[in-house]
């Protein structure tokens, strides 16, 4: 049983079993890259404050750089006597640096060193996320260039609407990508405030340079309260509901695959190896990427709420129920990644049924805006044209027909205002291009927005690339 830094206080042995319920090491060993980066800077502060040695100092970094480089290889033993990777690492330091290795926790807690790991993994993956996400606008941009011709129909209520083109829908998603993005770099902010120096909550009464170490550790701002510091998770929580935000966008455009490459639609087939085939059912192609995707999106938010109702009722500071943060964080960062890496290879491999999706756009109606439209136009109300246009629907159903394949005869009886080029407004190409207000689906407005798009994307990645 390895002995505890507290001991002193204690008559009575830890319990085997409280040991074992208590260690968090089988998650939290993957902070030790930021542990040893934190120890480091702090190593380097005690000595430049003459708090330790110059010698002893040098000692306790060789030997945390000793450390980094046995986990990385695999080659250190964890043991959950030992609780977490910070007493791993403060436990094997005497074998690298001697008795100098007691003094590397002077002027520093737990409670201030967990914060300040966890904030520099997160900073580092939220990053990473950033420039995932980019790639994979950039990806979406391509295969709405790839297919600007295409024309679909648009949806609301899941019935079909308006012709739009492709190229449009997809941009939908670019834009929610962007905001996803946007959302994770501007959390940055909250992240990158350096905890170290609140000790356990009150701080320290070493003459320590907080901002030597925030210097150091490349964090642009000092905690303000030592009592907040060690005891905020709100960049977590907030984090996750990015996270969760951005499943959300990525589960919409799953359960859209999913009905996209269906036969009841076929505008789209999954490339084979992005799809699995049934036990059972030998015809089977069955969309289990997007699922997936659709199915962790669950996972995500049951991350948030679970560290939501972790936080919600902690006093404060620090209380150990806060070990319960890093799990649903681990596994949020690893979900969200994950997605995006599997979405940026799928995506690309799409096969597009073009003339699939024009048809579709050719029935069901999607022309009856247009018709109101066109006699507006021509100078009738929008309200009695509304109505006009939903008499010559009605028409048509009972017909069998739609709109467009009635007679001249036929329409003028709803307007006499009706005339011959009405046929040619009511096609898809001309209810597609007739619609260049900013935003809108026509085709030289969806070209203009992807190349708007290209060159913010390009300012954005080369910013990130210097942080």
């Amino acid at each position: 049983m390895a002995e505890k830094p507290w001991d002193g206080r204690f008559s009575e042995k830890t319990d085997r079993s409280v040991e074992a319920f208590s260690s968090s090491i089988d998650f939290d060993k993957r902070l030790y890259i930021y542990d040893v980066e934190g120890s480091i800077a702090h190593c380097k502060m005690l000595a430049k404050q003459s708090i330790i040695s110059e010698d002893e100092a040098s000692s306790l970094i060789e030997g945390l750089g000793s450390i980094k480089r046995e986990i990385g290889r695999g080659d250190f033993h964890f043991d959950d006597t030992l609780e977490d990777i910070h007493m791993h690492i403060e436990g094997s330091l005497g074998e690298h640096a001697g008795s100098a290795s007691h003094k590397l926790h002077t002027a520093r807690s737990r409670n201030d060193q967990i914060s300040l790991d966890v904030r520099m993994y997160l900073r580092s993956e939220v990053l990473c996320i950033a420039k995932n996400l980019m790639e994979l606008r950039q990806i979406i941009i391509d295969l709405a260039k790839k297919h600007s011709d295409v024309i679909m129909p648009g949806y609301t209520h899941l019935q079909r609407a308006q012709p739009v083109l492709l190229s449009h829908h997809l941009m939908a998603y670019y834009e929610m990508f962007s905001r996803d993005t946007e959302r994770l770099k501007e959390g940055l902010k909250r992240i990158n405030v350096m905890p170290l120096g609140s000790a356990a909550l009150a701080g320290t009464t070493y003459p320590i340079d907080r901002a030597y170490v925030a210097e150091l550790l490349n964090f642009p701002e000092i905690s303000a309260n030592s009592i907040d510091a060690v005891s905020d998770r709100d960049f977590i929580v907030e984090f996750i509901a990015s996270a969760s935000i951005c499943m959300m966008h990525f589960s919409r455009f799953s359960e859209e695959l999913i009905l996209w490459s269906s036969s009841e639609f076929g505008f789209i087939e999954l490339s084979d190896s992005f799809a699995t085939g049934s036990s059972i059912m030998p015809q089977k192609k069955n969309p289990d990427v997007p699922e997936l995707v659709r199915g962790k999106t669950g996972r995500v938010y049951g991350n948030l709420v679970s560290v939501l109702t972790t936080m919600k009722s902690l006093p404060l500071a620090y209380n150990r129920d806060m070990q319960e943060d890093k799990e649903p964080l681990f596994d949020t960062v690893d979900v969200l990644k994950a997605c995006i890496d599997i979405y940026a290879k799928m995506l690309p491999q799409l096969k597009i049924n073009k003339e699939k999706m024009y048809e579709a756009s050719t029935t069901g109606f999607l022309n009856a805006t247009d018709f109101a439209d066109y006699l507006v136009g021509r100078g009738m109300p929008f309200r009695k044209a509304h109505s006009c246009a939903g008499q010559a629907v009605s028409f048509a159903l009972s017909k069998n027909k739609e709109i467009h394949e009635l007679t001249l005869k036929e329409l003028k009886t709803f307007s006499s205002l009706v005339k011959k080029e009405i046929f040619d407004i009511l096609t898809p190409e001309q209810m597609v291009n007739r619609r260049e207000t900013e935003g809108g689906t026509a085709t030289g407005k969806v070209a203009a927005a992807i190349k708007a798009a290209e060159k913010n994307l390009k300012e954005e990645l080369a910013q990130v690339n210097k942080q």
